[in-house]
């Protein structure tokens, strides 16, 4: 992948991260019709915001996303647009999540900056967008585990 530097007044910047979140009690819900919405909800989030995104993946029990933020959004801004954003839209439109979870996504996430060029000690974008699009061959059994 080659470096995308993307320029703002009085910045330029090449910043990419790696966010993963899960449903409350890791409980299986995001199958189905709550996937495809739930992808759909996210890319028209990051398009609201300017944001690209460069892999997605959405698994029974977590979500894997590869975005690339503008450079004044912090890693937990982004992590709760998206995850607050979801949650209301889905709870609304499925009324099976408000009974299986008491609240739709758990507090926590993982988030890490990923390089757009390998350089040692940091994940390249490449590996990062590999690793979500691959996911679902390396996942034991039907599509489970982290």
């Amino acid at each position: 992948m080659t470096r995308q530097v993307r320029t703002s007044p009085g910045a330029a910047y090449d910043l990419g991260y790696h966010v993963v979140w899960c449903p409350k009690y890791r409980r299986p819900v995001l199958g189905g019709r709550v996937k495809t919405g739930l992808e759909e909800l996210i890319r028209a989030k990051a398009g609201e915001h300017g944001w690209e995104i460069v892999a997605l993946e959405v698994m029974p029990d977590h979500v894997h996303l590869f975005v690339r933020p503008h450079q004044k959004n912090s890693p937990s801004y982004v992590a709760s647009q998206f995850k607050g954003f979801t949650s209301h839209h889905l709870r609304a439109e499925f009324a099976h999540l408000r009974s299986q979870v008491p609240t739709l996504w758990s507090r926590s996430c993982f988030v890490a900056t990923v390089a757009t060029v390998g350089t040692v000690g940091t994940v390249s974008a490449e590996t990062v967008r590999r690793y979500i699009e691959t996911r679902y061959e390396r996942a034991p059994g039907a599509g489970g585990g982290a």
